[in-house]
């Protein structure tokens, strides 16, 4: 049988190395083609080592001439340039794992390129949502997400066709702080402290604040076709239940299984065919309760912010995701509080004024000017 070549931006990040535990337990299936990293060279090294991909990219030429002299025989690109270039490589499966928009054109590339896109970055629908989804209807593309509560519902829809959904009901684990009181004095150690999940630090503190869910109820309108008002968060601690669909009859169609990402990553991989994973299984009887909670709109004011943004327009989304990028850097970097946070987004919000997008070019020139924007201001 011929092997699925998969090409993976962002293989040094958590979902990146988690889809590479997939293919190295089903190595008669798959084979990576393409390895694409930002800095983390060592790593990335390792990768290439263990898989012999054919082509690579790092940001860093001198990094990439690096890679290049270990190893002669493979394709190694590096900075802008060739991020666009190894995009546009043909593959069976892209994985669209990088952070943040940086993402958004390696992917728009990737739907050009692939027979399969899976996302695993929710910024490129909340930037480039309708710009992306009518690009994948026009190329045939089949895009899937590896997201564990967007993979719950994609699981929840399949063979649903015919039945109206009444709301999709998107789990949150409420981060660290959802039983706790947010001060002045929470640290960036802290935050990145998350009760359930592992993840890059950018997506953690994103959990943090709540707008990683935020995010995803724009990407969940996306990938689901589906209003807003139609996108109930609703907090789960124990992270058990993954998300779930209720239709208008009543039924609620839940997804139940371990806290593994290996498991959204596997489905999306080898869709509709389930492969068996190497972890381990969910135990119900060890299930004592499965309660859920609403979140807090005020203390979690970056939650409210992206259905405002929502509401706002596709502008304002850019708008969102730019300023959350640069204050969540600054905020890592101990330039400014974690109560900052949303204080700095709103602000950027209320001072936009909305335009049209019509490109991917649109985007990531306003994306350019509202972090400039946002910089300075916390430079004042």
């Amino acid at each position: 049988m011929k092997k699925v070549k998969v090409s993976i931006f962002g293989s040094t990040g958590s979902i990146g190395t988690t889809t590479l535990k997939v293919v190295r337990e089903n190595p008669e299936i798959f084979t990576v083609e393409t390895l694409v990293a930002r800095s983390s060279k060592d790593a990335l090294k390792q990768q290439i080592e263990e898989f012999y991909p054919h082509n690579v990219y790092i940001f860093s030429e001198e990094d990439a001439r690096e890679i290049e002299k270990a190893f002669p025989e493979l394709n190694v690109y590096y900075g802008d340039k060739g991020l666009a270039e190894i995009s546009k490589l043909k593959s069976d499966i892209g994985v669209s794992a990088l952070v943040g928009i940086a993402g958004l054109l390696p992917t728009y590339y990737m739907i050009q390129n692939c027979n399969k896109v899976v996302l695993a970055n929710k910024e490129v629908l909340v930037t480039g949502g309708e710009i992306i989804m009518n690009l994948a209807k026009s190329t045939g593309v089949q895009l899937l997400t590896a997201d564990s509560e967007h993979s719950a519902i994609m699981q929840c829809l399949q063979g649903e066709e015919k039945n109206k959904i009444n709301k999709i009901l998107l789990t949150a684990s409420g981060g660290p702080f959802f039983d706790k009181e947010i001060t002045e004095e929470i640290t960036p150690e802290q935050a990145l402290n998350h009760p359930t999940w592992k993840m890059g630090p950018k997506v953690t503190i994103d959990s943090a604040t709540m707008m990683n869910k935020g995010f995803e109820v724009i990407e969940a309108r996306w990938l689901f076709d589906t209003m807003p008002e139609n996108i109930q968060v609703v907090v789960h601690r124990k992270s058990l239940l993954h998300s779930a669909v209720q239709f208008e009859d009543g039924t609620i169609m839940a997804n139940i299984g371990p806290k593994d990402m290996q498991i959204p990553i596997a489905y999306a991989l080898n869709y509709p065919v389930r492969l068996r994973n190497n972890i381990q299984m969910l135990d119900l009887f060890e299930v004592h309760d499965l309660s859920f909670e609403k979140p807090d709109l005020k203390k979690f004011e970056c939650l409210s912010l992206a259905y405002q943004a929502i509401e706002s327009g596709h502008s304002h989304q850019v708008v969102l995701n730019a300023a959350d990028e640069v204050v969540v850097d600054a905020f890592l970097k101990h330039q400014i509080k974690f109560t900052d946070i949303p204080k700095y987004i709103r602000k950027t919000l209320e001072s936009h004024e909305g335009v049209t997008l019509n490109t991917i070019s649109d985007i990531l020139e306003l994306d350019r000017e509202v972090r400039t924007k946002v910089k300075e201001k916390i430079r004042k």
